[in-house]
């Protein structure tokens, strides 16, 4: 496990660095291919390809989907900076927790049932490339996966507490810019129209959208703009997120939120969304908890204690629980400190959360 780890962590798979992406899904495929699994290449254009294995298993019965995310926040170079490392019982490196630790767990979990349990259920295996910019190109595999599955269990990494999530918020992020009109700043002001003065109206207005009481909350996390100080900018970017739980009307938000970035806040001004990426929510539902009830009686067996958990952080398991999967998140090995330079995973959570799963799917 270990080796596989390392080897998978030392690879700089970054959403939007498709060769190294690609280079994690030739891993993973051939380390599920050798271990006896039916699997299958799925390539894409623009973001990593999807690497998706299958065991046939029990005639008849729907199927386990085992889900993951090959990539990672951390750009090109991480990976020899800082390369995976072992210290007592912690590891350390780009991704170790999310999710590269999850996609090791669910590919010697589904080896273990190829050779010891090949009459358990059917058995799918997903592994994306663009999870962390909320899937686009992976999205409808994902969903087509999911569909009539007996359960889903999304490997993002088990809470610091042990525990796993069963209720996620959902998430657009949206980059948007402001077109203005340059002049000069101090002989002629009244000629231009500051993109810059646009762009921090619409941040005040974004901002104002927080409710703590509805649980959203909007940020917006880096703006640029403006060509020099002496020039009234004509142009100026910015980049939101913006996160709702699922009682949330998240198409009126989305309609608002677009309202505010469209409108004309300086005269003259004008503002268009560049690029929109949407998380959907995962909702508590009566099957997701039947199946959490489960996964604690075999982690029971185990002498662990497990809950479930709500997070604000999203991930693809909105997607399989939107088509009626009973979904269950963060099933991966202990990890924290996620998308920073101290991520951190508990190496003896790992072997204990396989079994955890293994034996959850013995009993579907």
């Amino acid at each position: 496990m270990l080796e596989l780890l390392e080897a998978a962590v030392n690879i700089d798979s970054g959403s939007s660095h498709k060769p190294g992406a690609d280079r994690m899904a030739s891993l993973m495929e051939s380390f599920l291919r050798d271990a006896g699994l039916a699997t299958q290449r799925h390539p894409l254009a623009d973001h990593g390809d999807c690497v998706s294995a299958t065991l046939a298993g029990r005639a008849g019965a729907p199927h386990v989907l085992l889900l993951g995310h090959m990539d990672t926040v951390f750009p090109v170079g991480t990976a020899q900076r800082r390369p995976f490392r072992i210290d007592g019982d912690m590891a350390y490196g780009p991704g170790v927790a999310d999710m590269k630790a999850g996609l090791v767990m669910h590919a010697f979990v589904a080896r273990a049932l190829v050779e010891l349990a090949p009459e358990a259920a059917p058995i799918r295996v997903l592994f994306t490339g663009d999870e962390e910019v909320a899937s686009p190109s992976s999205r409808q595999i994902t969903i087509e996966k999911a569909r009539g599955a007996r359960a889903v269990f999304n490997a993002e990494p088990g809470r610091p507490s042990g525990n796993v999530v069963t209720g996620r918020k959902g998430a657009f992020f949206i980059d948007f810019e402001v077109k203005g009109v340059a002049a000069h700043a101090g002989v002629a002001p009244e000629k231009g129209a500051s993109a810059i003065e646009a762009l921090a109206r619409k941040v005040v207005e974004l901002h104002e959208l927080n409710d703590r009481s509805l649980g959203l909350s909007a940020n917006v996390g880096t703006v640029r703009g403006g060509m020099t100080v002496n020039t009234v900018a004509d142009h100026a970017q910015a980049q939101l997120d913006v996160r709702y739980p699922g009682n949330v009307d998240h198409q009126e938000l989305r309609e608002k939120i677009l309202r505010i970035i469209c409108r004309e806040s300086v005269c003259n001004t004008h503002a268009h969304v560049t690029h929109e990426g949407i998380f959907l929510p995962l909702v508590a539902s009566e099957a997701g908890q039947r199946l959490l009830a489960k996964y604690q009686e075999s982690a029971k067996k185990l002498d662990m204690k497990v809950d479930g958990e709500f997070t604000g952080g999203s991930a693809d398991s909105g997607l399989t629980a939107s088509v009626g999967a009973p979904t269950l998140c963060a099933t991966g090995p202990v990890g924290g400190d996620v998308h920073t330079d101290r991520e951190w995973l508990r190496v003896d959570s790992i072997v204990p959360r396989a079994q955890a799963l293994a034996l959850t799917i013995l009993d579907l």
